[in-house]
């Protein structure tokens, strides 16, 4: 759930950027630290539990809080009215009625098989093109939403009432051949959107319609994401090439709707919100149909009336205290322990990944300052992002704008406890939509502003490109 889809998976290792391209002749080694990626907050912790620790550092007396917060996160909610009232107000349209059916033990969602229908960890975001009257709202909204069925296909809906449309995804198939011959299958998703429960989805009164599907990213450090300085982060930009390096990252700025203004965007697979609460909050209303003090108003859009006939929770449905539980438990899904970051072939792998100059966005670490939560602070942390949207070619690109991001570009995922994403789920999938089925297939598919780092990875040898997988697997 969080993360609209929570919103966001990763999600898929390297969704917004990636191995890019500059010269970089810097003989890298060990440093001292990086095998605790999440600083005091990593567990050590491997196999199936690997991404549902809370933080090492975490007092005893605020176990509680996380342990509660785990309750909201992984049990089902129930339609209203039900005895269970903390519990209920799900729908009267949604796509799961539990965060931990997309996040699966904290982990990355998955897209459907070639044919299938989707299983639930992938969804489908909609918006349309904004009329001139439109255009002042999008610094409010990012998108301007679907006139009947708003800005995310429900397919899920309560007994008796309409579902949004079934989605089915396919598969498009091409190789990609190494210098040395070996080729790889990548495959790109097809969507398509059956038994649309409101009438078809297309009309000549508001143009195209832009589809984009989602998996849900992993949980591991996000309270540290959302600790990192804004001027660390801004740092990074350079939305203008002024160095001419070919990499042009930027913020996304997004509206903070707790804050009542524009603030810069860290969560969801284009950075399309400011904090974890507000994530947790739009995952409870588009994911559950469930509304919070942040959203008020539930998913039916007025097209819909037989979704109107049914909404029957108390408003907000989430209490502000089981909102601020589930955060904390977001914020504190601890980053594992590396074992090997000293390993040798760990640490050519590492040499690979800076001369291919990887870390143009996949950054590898900040430090936190002293203002943040008390787990959070003064950490030195090695999550392998900017945070920041990057181009990546039209291979990619779902052509749907999200507040300042195009229809080509993509927030840097972390990197770190990509290596454990098979154990904690062994169907789960990379990039943003689940397409990359391994990380080589993740890393073949950037473009863009990482077209130059590709071939660099494209004329590696086996033995290059096995250390280069190596050492992000050890992260």
């Amino acid at each position: 759930m969080l993360l609209p889809a929570m919103g966001f998976a990763f999600l898929a290792l390297i969704t917004g950027s990636g191995l890019l391209g500059c010269n970089n002749t810097e003989k890298v080694t060990y440093e001292k630290g990086e095998e605790r990626p999440g600083g005091q907050t990593s567990a050590t912790v491997s196999g199936r539990n690997a991404f549902s620790l809370p933080s090492a550092n975490m007092a005893v007396s605020r176990r509680l809080d996380f342990s509660v917060g785990n309750s909201f996160f992984r049990n089902p909610w129930v339609a209203a009215p039900a005895s269970t009232k903390a519990r209920d107000g799900l729908g009267p349209i949604f796509n799961t009625n539990g965060c931990q059916n997309c996040h699966i033990k904290d982990g990355r969602g998955h897209a459907p098989e070639d044919g299938d229908l989707n299983r639930v960890s992938m969804l489908v975001r909609l918006s349309v093109p904004p009329s001139s009257e439109e255009l002042p709202l999008l610094p409010h909204q990012g998108v301007i939403p679907h006139p009947v069925y708003g800005d995310q296909l429900q397919d899920f809906a309560l007994p008796g009432g309409i579902a949004e449309g079934r989605v089915r995804v396919t598969y498009e198939y091409h190789k990609v051949t190494f210098q040395d011959g070996e080729t790889v299958e990548l495959r790109k998703p097809v969507i398509s959107i059956e038994e649309p429960g409101y009438g078809p989805l297309a009309s000549d009164d508001y143009g195209n319609v832009m589809m984009s599907a989602r998996i849900a990213p992993p949980m591991i450090g996000l309270g540290l994401l959302e600790a990192i300085s804004e001027n660390d982060l801004l740092a990074n930009e350079d939305i203008d090439d002024k160095n001419s390096d070919g990499i042009s990252g930027k913020a996304n700025r997004v509206w903070d709707v707790e804050q009542n203004k524009t603030a810069i965007g860290r969560f969801g697979w284009k950075a399309g919100q400011p904090t974890l609460k507000q994530q947790n909050a739009a995952a409870f209303n588009g994911d559950m149909g469930l509304t919070s003090s942040l959203f008020m108003e539930e998913s039916c859009t007025p097209e819909q009336k037989r979704c109107h006939e049914q909404m029957a929770g108390e408003h907000p449905e989430v209490s502000d205290n089981i909102l601020n539980k589930v955060t904390f438990y977001s914020q504190n899904l601890a980053v594992p322990v590396r074992h090997d970051a000293k390993d040798d072939k760990v640490l050519t792998g590492k040499q690979l990944f800076y001369d291919a100059d990887c870390v143009s966005c996949h950054t590898p670490s900040f430090t936190i300052g002293s203002r943040a939560p008390r787990e959070q602070a003064n950490q030195k942390i090695w999550p392998y992002t900017d945070l920041l949207l990057h181009d990546m070619g039209e291979g990619l690109a779902d052509h749907r704008p999200e507040f300042l991001a195009n229809g080509h570009e993509w927030r840097t995922p972390p990197l770190w406890g990509i290596g454990h994403t098979h154990e904690v789920d062994e169907t789960a999938g990379f990039l943003h939509d689940g397409r990359a089925r391994t990380l080589i297939e993740a890393i073949l598919w950037h473009d863009g502003e990482a077209a130059k780092s590709k071939q660099r990875v494209l004329a590696m040898s086996a033995r290059e490109r096995n250390a280069l997988i190596h050492f992000v697997e050890s992260l």
